[in-house]
């Protein structure tokens, strides 16, 4: 008897702790979630704050998704490791869609520097790739082509690039910021970060096709887009 009031008295003072443990737990993966979109704004802010070195204005502008995979301290994208989580978003008639969290990993990349950590970015540039995108799993180069993104503040001599793929990519590293070669990429929707920004299970394809409300943590990333990334005329 008195064994088991032992036990029960032991398990009544456990359980809040284990609880709060959970809580403390849960809490710091959403703040992983979002520092990544934090992250991912930063990053573009800071490629199209360079005089001569950034996206061009008429590329980022026609880009109909853009998606940043930011380095950092713990599961940041490493040419090693050839593994990142990173944020999309797309535009719809109400403006930058709510994020939608992916991981990308395999492949093949250009540019490799050892096996330090970098910041990608990938512009999705057609409706072929946007289709791509939202089937929330898909391989660059396979089913979506990809190729080097054109640098610099314009990029009206160099007009192929609206053709020539699905896909722009983007690297910086160590201060170098350049159009990376990346085929064989493998991109699908990080179920895990996910529920821990939204609280819930939500659809790649309706967080980019706008049916769901960003929330206020994933302004950082969509006001960034909104100021560098305004439509070109075509």
């Amino acid at each position: 008897m008195r064994n088991t009031l032992v036990l029960l008295l032991l398990f009544g003072l456990l359980t809040p702790i284990l609880s709060a443990d959970e809580d403390t737990k849960a809490a710091g993966e959403n703040t992983k979630a979002s520092g990544r979109v934090e992250a991912a704004g930063t990053v573009l802010d800071e490629i199209q704050a360079a005089p001569d070195q950034r996206i061009p204005e008429e590329v980022l502008g026609s880009a109909e998704c853009v998606a940043v995979v930011p380095s950092m301290l713990k599961g940041g994208f490493v040419f090693g490791g050839r593994f990142g989580r990173g944020v999309a978003s797309c535009r719809t008639p109400k403006g930058w869609s709510a994020p939608a969290f992916f991981t990308i990993g395999g492949g093949s990349f250009g540019l490799q520097i050892g096996g330090q950590a970098v910041d990608l970015v990938m512009l999705i540039m057609n409706k072929e790739g946007m289709n791509n995108l939202l089937s929330s799993k898909f391989k660059l180069g396979a089913d979506a082509s990809a190729a080097a993104g054109p640098v610099g503040r314009h990029a009206s001599a160099d007009t192929d690039w609206k053709m020539r793929a699905q896909v722009l990519t983007y690297s910086r590293a160590r201060g170098l910021f350049a159009g990376l070669e990346l085929a064989g990429a493998v991109i699908k929707q990080d179920k895990d970060s996910t529920r821990d920004f939204y609280g819930r299970m939500v659809p790649f394809k309706t967080s980019l096709k706008g049916d769901v409300e960003a929330p206020k943590a994933a302004y950082p990333f969509l006001s960034t887009l909104a100021k560098w990334a305004q439509s070109a005329s075509k």
